[in-house]
């Protein structure tokens, strides 16, 4: 039997989100490259930076997803708010280590924002409500071809999670 956990974002901070990755906020042009920054990883490959649509969908799921070899960056374009679950990183490769699903913590991201995923970080969404939106996303080329681990926490863990909204 599966059981349906409750998740409440909260509106992204730098403070909150570090844990799981940065926060990327709009910058004046000019400054230098300092601690306000991402810190991305991307030398395991072809980075491969692209505009994804995505559609609406519903405000829950049962599967969360890591990249091991690389960090991710994701922006929603045309300034739309979205959600994303996440958990703690797990940087190994090895597919048999899964999340603590207590810990997964979903965030409220605004749209002139734009986050960068640790390494190995656990992942749900983009979600977001109403009509497609187009997200900007930086991973390496072959990232969903080799580096995509994947838990089915309604097999694993007997729980899907929802957004509460």
């Amino acid at each position: 039997m599966t059981s349906e956990r409750t998740l409440r974002p909260q509106t992204i901070t730098a403070e909150a989100f570090a844990p799981f990755g940065d926060l990327i906020l709009p910058t004046a042009d000019g400054v230098l490259f300092g601690p306000q920054d991402a810190r991305l990883d991307l030398g395991g490959g072809i980075p491969r930076l692209y505009i994804m649509r995505l559609e609406p969908r519903d405000l829950s799921f049962k599967r969360i997803t890591r990249h091991a070899e690389v960090t991710q960056c994701l922006a929603a374009l045309g300034g739309r708010e979205w959600l994303i679950a996440v958990a703690p990183p797990i940087e190994s490769s090895d597919s048999s280590l899964m999340p603590d699903p207590s810990m997964i913590q979903a965030f409220k991201i605004p749209g002139d924002h734009a986050i960068k995923l640790h390494k190995g970080c656990w992942h749900a969404g983009p979600f977001f409500k109403g009509v497609d939106v187009d997200f900007i996303n930086l991973e390496l080329s072959d990232t969903n071809e080799v580096d995509h681990i994947n838990c089915a926490l309604d097999k694993e863990f007997g729980v899907t999670m929802r957004f509460e909204v």
